[in-house]
Formats: C-alpha cells, sequence, structure tokens
C-alpha cells in the first residue's frame, strides 16, 4: 500500500460559492499511479466544507437557500462578538457539513454515482484561496 498526498488551490467568492472538485481529484488520481484504494478529500480552513451532491444550478440554489433557513447569515453569533468579523454563519454551516469526504476508487476512478460530484462550498463572507489537501491510498 502507497500513501500520496497531493493538493488543490482555488479562488472562491465565498457565500455559499459551490465548485465542483470532481474532475480535479480525479485528475490527481491518475498522475498518483494508484489503482485502487481511496481518498481522503479535505479543506483546510473552519469556513468551508467539503460534501457530493448533484452539481447542476436548481440543486446548488436549493441548498444554499436550506442553509440560509437553518444558519441565517443576518443575525448575530457569540463568534461575531468576540472577533467581529461578522462570519459566525460560515462556522456553524462548515461544522454541520465537515470539512472531509472520503471516496473509494478502483481501477484508476472514483467510484462515485452517476449524479454524484464531490464539492467544496465556502460559506465565508468574503473571497478566499482553499487549499484542499488529497491523500490517496491504495495500490
Amino acid at each position: 500500500m502507497k500513501i500520496i498526498s497531493d493538493s488543490i488551490t482555488i479562488s472562491t467568492h465565498g457565500h455559499n460559492d459551490i465548485r465542483d472538485l470532481t474532475s480535479d481529484v480525479q485528475e490527481k488520481l491518475l498522475s498518483s499511479g494508484l489503482n485502487d484504494g481511496q481518498v481522503t478529500v479535505f479543506v483546510q480552513g473552519s469556513t468551508a466544507a467539503v460534501t457530493t451532491i448533484e452539481y447542476e444550478p436548481g440543486l446548488a440554489k436549493d441548498l444554499s437557500e436550506l442553509l440560509e433557513k437553518l444558519i441565517p447569515s443576518s443575525r448575530s453569533y457569540y463568534h461575531d462578538e468576540r472577533w467581529g468579523d461578522a462570519n459566525g454563519f460560515s462556522h456553524l454551516r462548515a461544522a454541520l457539513l465537515g470539512p472531509s469526504l472520503v471516496v473509494p476508487f478502483e481501477k484508476g476512478k472514483l467510484k462515485l454515482g452517476v449524479w454524484q460530484q464531490i464539492v467544496l462550498i465556502d460559506f465565508d463572507n468574503r473571497s478566499r484561496n482553499r487549499n484542499i489537501a488529497l491523500q490517496f491510498f491504495g495500490e
């Protein structure tokens, strides 16, 4: 078994900016030379999350609206009082969805469903450069 670490860096706009990482992760998998195993996809930072969805505009909007209802950006949070950065909501949304995802791969291909993509969601209230750590484990 081998462990290969890699990363992806992308610029985001914040405010529930959803980015499809699937082709980037698949490309990194191919360059790893591994055939069978799993990859951990982990966003470094506490105001973004990694998950899977069907990446299409309607569902992206539905998810954004759901998160706004669950954790409104318009209210004040204790975190905002301490730091004054008005992004308490983004930390809570990120904690709800989580920073990482493990995806199996077989014969050099990610084992995702037909309509399933790996996505990064940036919840912060400003643009960011996001680093996504990848760790491939396999043979």
